[in-house]
């Protein structure tokens, strides 16, 4: 059995599981906060030292990276990651996004009592 980051236990394999891609997107959610998080704190900063603080490979960093510019969050500069100024109105609108899908969640769970 494996555990996954979020708390709870993989019994199924990615393919079989009803919730594999969207608890595969939650991670790389995850994955992707923690570096901005590393970023707003030691910001300007390069990937081998966003590496070497998170505990990620090189190349996922540079990916989260990437994901995180694309969405306006954060900057190259010469000396590394910055926040953008937009990033505050980025994060709070991503937050509004996670209480919809809380709610969704909510929801769902609703429906699965209702299936018994």
């Amino acid at each position: 059995m494996l555990t996954n980051s979020l708390g709870g236990d993989v019994f199924l394999k990615e393919d079989e599981s009803l919730t594999a891609v969207v608890e595969k997107e939650l991670m790389l959610l995850e994955r992707h906060l923690i570096i901005l998080k590393a970023v707003w704190n030691d910001g300007p900063i390069g990937i081998i030292k966003l590496s070497q603080i998170t505990g990620e490979p090189q190349h996922m960093v540079r990916y989260s990276l990437r994901t995180l510019e694309k969405n306006g969050i954060i900057r190259p500069s010469p000396s590394g990651a910055i926040i953008t100024d937009d990033a505050p109105v980025k994060i709070k609108e991503l937050a509004n996004t996670l209480d919809r899908f809380q709610k969704k969640i909510v929801e769902l769970k609703q429906q699965i009592k209702n299936i018994r």
